[in-house]
């Protein structure tokens, strides 16, 4: 009693989070507003569909409260491609004539109290166009994802890649269900629960919402990797990082690139921000310093502005940020040693 009180519970916690996220992508006005809407959709659909299954493993449902659950089902395949789309394509909107493939959805939608959900033949083949619907969505969007790999940023296709991941999950799920007419049922809202939160987690770090900053780049993956180059070079063998302002527009100048892109081949190829990119170079200079015999007895002050640190509480800071210890104790740790 106590395991399925927790099962529910879990399962429970799962279909408010989905709800909460789609509230919130629904409303954000950050980034792009459809990519935005897109994916709130996809949220709901899933989570109308998870709902159903919650619902139904402890209250008898009418038909047509069962058909809602199923109709979930076909509002997440569109919205997974025409999402793929806008973020591959850059787009701004979609042509009106790519709304049609909402067409069986709200088909399905004006005869719920009509369609039979009663664990017949006709159910189950009724059911399993559902589960056919959304295998092709899924099928045409891992083609896209595969058409566009090499021709968008880095993120942008990791991003996708793990939310076709996380459908086709839950829709091999429930393949398996319907297949098996309902066997550990309430376990696919438990799997659900658990993507969602990843994608929660996710959404937290933000490391891959900030794909959004550059949807209207043209940088590509080729293109931003060769740059990333360049801009190593310029911090390894040049030593920029030693100006205390040295920023996006200095390195701007020197490459004869616009900050955007630098901006964008940073985050994409080091996973750090500008700033976080500069510190590490200068944090490792200070190490150097930190544990040269010849400057054991220098002040930190000095260590702090001869690594390119416009203040040693920035450096301070940034050095203990990084590994964990102030500039002082990673010295004499590492003395000792």
């Amino acid at each position: 009693m106590l395991t399925n009180n927790i099962i529910i519970s879990l399962a429970h916690l799962g279909l408010f989070q989905g709800f909460f996220l789609f509230i919130y992508l629904f409303t954000l006005k950050k980034g792009n507003k459809t990519l935005n809407v897109y994916l709130s959709l996809i949220l709901l659909g899933l989570t109308i569909r998870i709902g159903k299954s919650i619902l139904g493993y402890y209250t008898p449902l009418e038909a047509w409260q069962k058909n809602i659950g199923i109709s979930g089902s076909l509002i997440v395949g569109p919205f997974l491609w025409f999402y793929g789309i806008i973020l591959f394509q850059k787009s701004a909107t979609l042509p009106k004539k790519y709304y049609l493939h909402l067409l069986p959805f709200l088909l399905f939608a004006l005869m719920l109290a009509y369609v039979p959900s009663n664990g017949d033949s006709e159910t189950f083949w009724n059911y399993g166009l559902v589960v056919l619907h959304l295998a092709i969505y899924l099928i045409i969007s891992w083609q896209l994802l595969i058409k566009n790999n090499s021709k968008t940023n880095l993120k942008g296709s990791i991003w996708y890649k793990n939310i076709l991941i996380g459908v086709t999950l839950i829709w091999i799920y429930y393949l398996s269900n319907f297949l098996n007419l309902k066997r550990h049922y309430i376990w696919g809202p438990i799997f659900y629960s658990f993507l969602i939160y990843a994608f929660t987690y996710l959404f937290l770090k933000r490391k891959n919402f900030n794909l959004e900053r550059y949807e209207n780049s043209n940088l590509d993956t080729k293109n931003s990797a060769a740059l990333f180059k360049k801009i190593k070079h310029v911090f390894e063998k040049e030593h920029l990082f030693l100006e205390p302002t040295v920023s996006l527009n200095t390195l701007s100048e020197k490459l004869s690139k616009n900050s955007k892109e630098i901006s964008q081949s940073i985050n994409e190829n080091a996973q750090q921000n500008f700033r976080e990119f500069v510190n590490n170079y200068r944090i490792e200079k200070a190490k150097t310093q930190l544990l040269d015999i010849e400057h054991k007895h220098k002040k930190m002050a000095t260590v702090a502005y001869d690594s390119g640190f416009g203040t040693v509480t920035a450096f301070n800071v940034a050095f203990k940020k990084k590994t964990g210890l102030t500039p002082s104790a990673y010295q004499k740790q590492n003395s000792l040693d």
